[in-house]
């Protein structure tokens, strides 16, 4: 098939924090479920990416293959989509150095992410976290994607991958295709405090394919209307975080919602019908998590497979790259 008739590619990536909670799933997992029927799908771990801050070599791989055994479980098929570790395809670090020979720093220094990153690791300000947008455009760029799954609060980053684009080209000519976003409408889910996004650094969070009863626990801790004193209190739902996990599982949330303001339930029974709906939603996915950690070498037949794929992809775009600059 020549690149003019193949279907559209799709490029995502996630960075290894082990098993995925349902703020992953909601987020992002099931849009690359769905996309894996409507693109030609390209799913990547970027373990490269995750070293500008992770802090403790021993977990990497173990987080690796714990995330790509949830996003199976949650229903990408290696047979649609290619998923792979970024690390495996050593070529995306060779664009890289060729896409930043083409980048202005001060490019790099505006990126908000460079910032927020800067503050929050302020002993650690390297440079790969002022190049972490070169890499990122080379994870998109190598692999051809014409699609970037992205929230708005994301389209700065992928703007910046077009803009290198177009620099590149007007340098060297045609190469590459030039990304566009396809906007994903992202809930933003709050973890168990009700105040911070849910988050696995905060310990703030809900395991999508977690034991029934850590989920019971996890819930049972999580706050709530913190303006209803007694159980007789009226609740107010649009202040409580437990109410609008409530919407994400259940379609008589409303009907929950009121018998929180006339007081008919209380916090704790709103929380047990939580945990209890969590789990059944996940439930078809815990139960293939299970199958697929009684497979010893399964997950990372999958990697090698989808490395092999990648590579094949990344091989002739780098060739003709590197044409285009001279090098020989």
């Amino acid at each position: 098939m020549s690149d003019s008739a193949r279907r559209p590619r799709v490029l995502s990536g996630m960075q290894p924090t082990g098993r995925m909670h349902i703020g992953h799933y909601f987020g992002a997992l099931r849009n690359f479920v769905r996309m894996q029927d409507e693109f030609e799908a390209f799913y990547c771990v970027v373990d490269l990416h995750a070293l500008t801050t992770f802090e403790n070599p021993a977990e990497l791989w173990p987080n690796v293959m714990a995330m790509v055994a949830d996003w199976l479980a949650a229903g990408i098929d290696p047979e649609k989509a290619t998923i792979f570790v970024q690390s495996r395809v050593p070529e995306v670090t060779e664009l890289h150095w060729l896409l930043s020979c083409t980048t202005p720093i001060s490019w790099l220094e505006r990126v908000p992410t460079f910032k927020e990153k800067s503050e929050q690791h302020p002993d650690n300000v390297n440079y790969a976290l002022l190049g972490y947008p070169v890499l990122q455009a080379a994870d998109i760029l190598l692999y051809g994607a014409d699609k970037v799954p992205v929230g708005e609060d994301q389209l700065a980053h992928l703007e910046l991958t077009r803009e290198i684009v177009r620099r590149f080209h007007h340098r060297f000519g045609p190469i590459f295709r030039e990304p566009a976003a396809v906007l994903t409408d992202t809930p933003r889910i709050m973890g168990l405090d009700g105040v911070n996004k849910m988050s696995k650094s905060r310990d703030n969070y809900i395991p999508m394919t977690g034991d029934p009863d850590q989920i019971r626990a996890l819930i049972g801790q999580a706050f709530t209307d913190q303006t209803r004193v007694y159980r007789r209190d009226p609740g107010h739902p649009e202040l409580c975080n437990v109410c609008q996990l409530h919407r994400l599982f259940s379609a008589d949330y409303e009907a929950i919602w009121e018998g929180e303001r006339s007081a008919a339930t209380g916090c704790v029974d709103t929380k047990k019908l939580l945990a209890e709906r969590v789990i059944a939603h996940f439930e078809p996915m815990r139960r293939r998590r299970q199958e697929i950690d009684a497979r010893p070498g399964y997950v990372e037949g999958v990697l090698e497979r989808g490395a092999e794929r990648a590579r094949e992809v990344a091989r002739d775009t780098l060739a003709q790259v590197k044409a285009a600059v001279g090098l020989r």
